[in-house]
């Protein structure tokens, strides 16, 4: 694929979302995590986790430091095996359906993981060559979602050793969403966004679920969940501690800093 139109392209990206209206599955949960336990050694990190989310839903997955928020994405994605347990995307088992698990999923980790001798249209270009995307689709895809995040067609032509980490991370960001997965999973986000990116970011992620996608988020900003978010689930000890629907309980979303602190016992 050539690189020189790049710009052009992107300058010109339509500013609306460019995603088709799908009706929700109601035949199966988006996310399906059935009696998960991972050990690290002897140490228990999840202890027998379920969690059922929605099609169409924008998810908040919380805790603090430690109890498991990473862990439990990296068995989802299947980055790390488990001790027990089912997970299921979209209807396939990640252990036993993996290739059709993956394809239903876009990935964000929480630090910017990809090949930094490319420069960042290759990159994508290698991303889109993985899903079977086609010059046209991933051409369309690369300008509309830089577009929306603020990545130049010069910046994707350098090499991306060369960028910032939210730069980086916006790059991560679009290969995530190359393919139009129908499960975005995003772990801490916003690390290293300048505040016009967030905003987009934020703006992308009630889009997506509007459109029938489902969103899933794990982030330690409290706030922004709790405005963005259907529902809410507080890990603790491995296990869900805690789940709010903020749709039927909008006064949850104020409370939700004080119901996170009490969980875990205030500052201890």
């Amino acid at each position: 694929m050539e690189t020189e139109n790049i710009k052009a392209e992107n300058e010109s990206a339509s500013p609306t979302p460019e995603l088709k209206e799908e009706t929700p599955k109601e035949e199966t949960p988006a996310i399906l995590i059935k009696g998960l336990y991972k050990s690290y050694g002897k140490k228990e990190v999840l202890k027998g986790l379920d969690l059922e989310v929605k099609h169409g839903e924008l998810f908040g997955f919380v805790g603090k430091n430690g109890v498991g928020k990473s862990t439990t994405i990296d068995c989802m994605v299947g980055v790390k095996s488990f001790n027990q347990g089912s997970i299921t995307l979209n209807g396939f088992d990640i252990k036993k359906e993996t290739i059709d698990a993956k394809y239903s999923f876009g990935y964000v980790p929480s630090e910017p993981t990809c090949y930094e001798v490319m420069s960042g249209y290759d990159y994508l270009e290698f991303v889109a060559s993985i899903f079977g995307l086609n010059e046209k689709e991933f051409r369309e895809n690369v300008a509309y979602l830089s577009n929306r995040l603020g990545l130049s067609g010069e910046d994707l032509t350098r090499p991306i050793r060369d960028y910032s980490h939210g730069m980086k991370q916006k790059v991560c960001l679009i290969s995530s969403l190359l393919h139009n997965p129908d499960i975005w999973i995003l772990d801490e986000p916003t690390v290293g966004l300048d505040i016009m990116a967030i905003e987009e970011l934020k703006n992308m992620m009630k889009e997506y679920a509007t459109h029938g996608k489902t969103v899933f988020i794990t982030s330690h900003n409290i706030e922004m969940v709790a405005k963005l978010c259907d529902r809410i689930a507080i890990i603790n000890d491995g296990k869900v501690a805690s789940l709010f629907d903020l749709n039927k309980e909008p006064n949850r979303r104020l409370q939700l800093p004080r119901i996170f602190m009490d969980t875990y016992g205030g500052n201890k």
